[in-house]
């Protein structure tokens, strides 16, 4: 993935410092809060939701299930459409490609669509080194590059930001091209986005490469796909000659009539739309129409190997709504920055250890990033089951063994960090193995309750510092149904 997120903190302490931050924290609850509601409501509109979310999960399963085949006729119907295809195995592959068919036009600047498979891959800073400028054209993205930051949400990247923060950022950054700073500039948003249109509008009329993703392709044509709300994607597919897209092998869907599926899910699970304002789609080249040159690079990067996961390959239904991160409370609480990936919140911390591998201790620390409370899985407009995949890899994480990670071997090592976990299971399944035991337990805890601490001491201090421990009741749960819910036969027949 991205080099610019090479060396970020495992969860835990990125977490920790993330929480202490008021502003942050209060940016994060108004932003989530506001998009879900809005999200809720555009959802409710639908009477067959249901149906549609299970219609989107089972194309994506089925397309997984046959995705060679749907990427050769991808591919075939790509090429006959004027267009050209290459294949990258992993990150420095496509960031080698791209940068080569970049130079091969002798331009040095570059305007880019929103997209999260070139952020994964790093590709704004390896252009970058080889002398090379991407312009983000999306207002969020835009608003991340100016303020030499990294994104934090999938679909508003800047949302760690509000706007006095990015009325700061524009008048800061924006002075050049023949224009002074815009000094007088308010944090309104109308006034936020004019500068934003008059700040791109040189480069949109000038650049003669478009960088772009894709949020799906038909293999049946070899169209591509993307949704958008402002319209400087349109700008970018459109007004330069030679247009690459870099796409995830995932993001395939076999036909039109598939599609038509995802045009329902996708605008009211991430912007609360009925559709959204801008769907651009193109098959190859045109003449007299579009981009004279057309470039699909077809992303691998660890899709294959999570593929191989049939528990974890769920995750590769993901369209990239954020409906999951808008929910979760531990990403309202920690920001996206947190998960050191350009994926955060709850698909992050299954997707991100999937196509990098788990050996890290970043990535052995986001299986854990998660309360396990399943509102994720309930929003989800393609029926991810996150938790049960989180579950899944926090498995693997703890006993460790070998995995394939691009055709090679790797060994993990259980996480020394959960020992005191596994003891405490082990224990656990002592006691539900002798119920004389956990009877015992269940009354001795009873009756001793009033000793009990509000919060724990030594290791477990952290833990409870922000929350109660939960209080014992005054008997057990075994106690209370014999003394309540067993008949007289019963009662007289001991306690069996």
């Amino acid at each position: 993935m991205s080099g610019t997120y090479l060396g970020m903190p495992a969860f835990p302490q990125a977490a920790a410092a993330a929480t202490r931050d008021g502003r942050l924290r209060a940016n994060l609850t108004h932003a989530t809060h506001t998009i879900r509601d809005k999200r809720a409501a555009a959802v409710a509109e639908l009477d067959d939701w249901a149906e549609l979310r299970a219609a989107g999960a089972a194309v994506k399963d089925r397309t997984l299930r046959h995705l060679d085949h749907y990427l050769e006729q991808l591919e075939e119907a790509v090429t006959a459409a004027g267009g050209q295809v290459h294949w990258a195995v992993d990150a420095d592959e496509a960031n080698a490609l791209v940068t080569r068919l970049v130079r091969e036009t002798g331009e040095r600047e570059v305007v880019k669509v929103k997209s999260m498979a070139t952020q994964e891959i790093g590709l704004n800073e390896a252009l970058a080194e080889a002398g090379i400028r991407a312009y983000e054209t999306d207002l969020a993205e835009l608003i991340v590059q100016l303020g030499g930051d990294l994104p934090s949400h999938l679909l508003v990247p800047a949302i760690h930001r509000n706007r006095s923060e990015i009325r700061d950022i524009f008048r800061r950054e924006m002075a050049g091209w023949g224009r002074p700073a815009p000094e007088g500039l308010s944090d309104s948003p109308a006034e936020l986005a004019e500068a934003a249109r008059l700040h791109l509008r040189e480069k949109f009329l000038s650049a003669k490469v478009g960088i772009s993703g894709a949020n799906f392709m038909v293999a049946e044509t070899g169209t591509l796909v993307v949704v958008e709300s402002e319209g400087n994607g349109r700008m970018c597919l459109t007004l330069p000659e030679t247009l690459i897209s870099v796409v995830g092998i995932e993001k395939v869907v076999p036909s039109w009539q598939d599609l038509e599926v995802f045009l329902q899910l996708l605008p009211r699970s991430s912007t609360a739309e009925r559709m959204n304002p801008y769907t651009s789609t193109w098959t190859g080249t045109t003449d007299g129409d579009g981009p004279r040159t057309f470039h699909l690079v077809l992303l691998d990067n660890g899709r294959t190997d999570t593929l191989a996961d049939t528990v974890g390959r769920q995750a590769l239904r993901c369209i990239r709504c954020s409906a999951c991160l808008n929910v979760c409370p531990v990403y309202e609480r920690a920001g996206g920055h947190a998960y050191g990936s350009p994926y955060p919140g709850p698909i992050g911390a299954i997707l991100t250890p999937q196509l990098r591998g788990i050996g890290g201790p970043l990535e052995a620390s986001l299986p854990y990033a998660s309360s396990l409370c399943g509102a994720c899985y309930e929003v989800c407009p393609v029926a991810i089951d996150i938790p049960e995949v989180l579950v899944h890899l926090r498995e693997r994480v703890v006993q460790g063994g070998p995995v394939t990670r691009g055709g090679a071997r790797v060994v993990l090592t259980p996480a020394k960090g959960h020992a005191a976990e596994r003891a405490a299971m082990r224990a656990a399944a002592w006691a539900f193995d002798h119920p004389g035991a956990l009877r015992a337990g269940g009354r001795l805890a009873a009756r001793t309750r009033r000793l009990h601490p509000r919060r724990l001491p030594g290791p477990g201090r952290a833990w409870s510092a922000t929350r109660d421990l939960p209080e014992v009741p005054a008997e057990s749960f075994r106690d209370w149904w014999q003394r309540t819910r067993r008949t007289p036969d019963e009662q007289q027949g001991g306690n069996g």
